[in-house]
C-alpha cells in the first residue's frame, strides 16, 4: 500500500461536494437493501437516483461483477488454474455476459488449448456475426493494431496467446507476491493500459487463487480522476490513490459525523476499488447535483429502471460474508453454519493443499442458494 501517511499536505475538501461522495454512497446503498429485503418501490426520495442508473457503492455486487464471480471466478469448474486465470483474464477484456454465455455454449469452459487450435478465436467469430458485437462499453480498451489485426477481437486472442500460451503468466501470477505486482505483470503486456489491469487484477483476486487486500493498491480511473477533482478544492501531495486510500480510513468517521447510516456489504466496509468507483459516481451524480462543476461530461446517459427481478448474489468464499437476517427472508441464513464447517477445511490448508480442495460444483451452488433472494 502507498504509505500517503507520510504526505505533509492532506486534501482540502470542497465543501457540500465532500459531504456529498458519503451521502451518495449510503443512499445508494440504501437501494440496495430496500432492494434485497424485497420493499415495495421506490426504494429512495433522492430524485437523482430515482431518475438516473448509477452502479452498486460495493463493486462485487454489480451485475457484471456478480457474474465474474458465481461463473467465471468462483464457478467451481475443476480446471487447471491456468485455465482459470485465462477465463478471468478473457471475460474481463469483453466484460459482457451474452458473449461469455455464448462462449461456454459453444466452447465449455474456455481453456488455454482452446486458444492453441484456434478454437476460440473460431467461437468469437461466429458470436460477433450472431450478436454484432462483443464488447460492453463499461470500460475504455486500447483500441490499436498492437498485433498488426484490424478487427478487434483478433489482437486481444494474440494477446491471450502471448500471455497464457507462449509467456506462461499463469505461473507469475500465480506467485506475484502482491496486488500492485499482479497489476504490473498485466500492464506489462500491449492492450493492457493502467486501469484495465487494475480492474482485471482484482477480478483475478477474487478466485481462490490469489488473496491479496483489496487496499493493498488501488487505481483511479478517468470517472475518479473527474469525482476527485469535484470532491476536493486541492489534494496537497497526495497522488489520486493516496486520497483513494486515504477516503478507505475516512469512512467510519465520515459517516457517523455526518450521521449517515451504513452498514457496509453485509458488514464488509468500503475497499479502494470500491472508493474509486464512487468518486466515479459522484461525478456523474454531481452533473445533475452541482452542474457548475463543469468536466468532459456534462450529462448522465442511463436512465435508471427498477427492476422486482429476483437478486442472486454471491461473493468470493474468502470474505466470509453473513446476509443479516432483517434484509433477508427469514428462512434463507439458516445454512450458514453448515456451509461455515463445509469450507472451513479449505479456507485453513496451506495454499497448495487449498487447491486440490476447491469446492465442487454442488458447493458454489450451495452458496449462491444461501444469498439468493
Amino acid at each position: 500500500m502507498t504509505n500517503y501517511t507520510t504526505r505533509r499536505i492532506a486534501p482540502t475538501p470542497r465543501e457540500g461536494i465532500y459531504e456529498l461522495y458519503w451521502t451518495f454512497a449510503s443512499r445508494r446503498h440504501a437501494m440496495f437493501e430496500a432492494r434485497l429485503s424485497g420493499r415495495a418501490q421506490p426504494w429512495t426520495d433522492d430524485p437523482i437516483l430515482k431518475t438516473y442508473k448509477f452502479c452498486n457503492v460495493f463493486r462485487a455486487a454489480d451485475r457484471v461483477s456478480q457474474y465474474m464471480i458465481a461463473s467465471v471466478a468462483c464457478d467451481g469448474e475443476r480446471s487447471a488454474d491456468a485455465d482459470r486465470l485465462f477465463r478471468i483474464v478473457a471475460f474481463r477484456t469483453f466484460s459482457k455476459i451474452a458473449t461469455w454465455r455464448r462462449l461456454r455454449e459453444t466452447l465449455g469452459a474456455p481453456r488455454i488449448e482452446h486458444l492453441r487450435d484456434g478454437s476460440f478465436e473460431r467461437a468469437l467469430d461466429m458470436i460477433k456475426a450472431e450478436q454484432g458485437g462483443l464488447y460492453t462499453g463499461a470500460f475504455i480498451l486500447c483500441a490499436n493494431k498492437a498485433f498488426g489485426f484490424d478487427e478487434k477481437h483478433r489482437n486481444h486472442v494474440a494477446l491471450f496467446k502471448r500471455m497464457f500460451v507462449e509467456d506462461e503468466l499463469a505461473e507469475r501470477l500465480l506467485h506475484a507476491p502482491s496486488l500492485r505486482s499482479v497489476v504490473e505483470l498485466l500492464q506489462s503486456y500491449p492492450l493492457m493500459g493502467p486501469f484495465m489491469a487494475y480492474q482485471t487484477a482484482v477480478d483475478l483476486n477474487y478466485s481462490d487463487l490469489l488473496s491479496f487486500s483489496e487496499n493493498d493498491y488501488t487505481q483511479a480511473g478517468p470517472g475518479a480522476l473527474r469525482g476527485i477533482k469535484k470532491a476536493f478544492l486541492d489534494i496537497g501531495d497526495y497522488s489520486p490513490q493516496d486520497v483513494i486510500l486515504w477516503m478507505t480510513e475516512q469512512q467510519e468517521r465520515e459517516f457517523a459525523r455526518l450521521d449517515l447510516p451504513f452498514n457496509g456489504l453485509f458488514g464488509r466496509p468500503l475497499h479502494a476499488i470500491d472508493c474509486q468507483g464512487l468518486f466515479c459516481e459522484l461525478d456523474k451524480y454531481c452533473r445533475e447535483a452541482a452542474p457548475e462543476l463543469q468536466s468532459d461530461r456534462s450529462r448522465i446517459k442511463a436512465r435508471y429502471t427498477p427492476s422486482s427481478e429476483p437478486v442472486a448474489l454471491q461473493f468470493p468464499i474468502k470474505w466470509r460474508l453473513r446476509p443479516q437476517v432483517s434484509m433477508m427472508p427469514a428462512a434463507m441464513p439458516v445454512r450458514a453454519a453448515q456451509l461455515d464447517l463445509e469450507f472451513d477445511a479449505v479456507l485453513q490448508r496451506p495454499r497448495e493443499k487449498r487447491m486440490a480442495g476447491r469446492p465442487t460444483k454442488q458447493q458454489t451452488e450451495a452458496i449462491r442458494d444461501l444469498f439468493a433472494v
